[in-house]
């Protein structure tokens, strides 16, 4: 437990910003979930509009800390791919 008064503030402050962050983060995993779900489902038209939302997201997560920059592009990479993917099977 704290025991100055600063110290409880910075407890309190991490308290809130654990819940911002989990909040963030399940909101972020929730929009690649239904990205997922689209492509899956051969929606490649709708599924690329919501392509450019979750590289939109995974940038501001990337920029404000909340996963690492790697992590990003390494996700933005595997989910293209999988688009592209999708694409050359419905046209062969």
């Amino acid at each position: 437990m704290p025991n100055t008064d600063a110290a409880k503030r910075a407890l309190r402050k991490s308290e809130r910003k654990q819940v911002l962050n989990l909040r963030r983060k399940r909101e972020l995993l929730g929009v690649i979930k239904d990205y997922k779900k689209t492509v899956i489902s051969g929606d490649t038209v709708s599924a690329t509009e919501k392509l450019s939302n979750v590289f939109k997201k995974l940038d501001k997560a990337a920029r404000i800390n909340l996963i690492k920059k790697g992590k990003a592009s390494r996700l933005k990479s595997r989910l293209s791919k999988r688009l592209v993917k999708t694409n050359v099977q419905e046209n062969s």
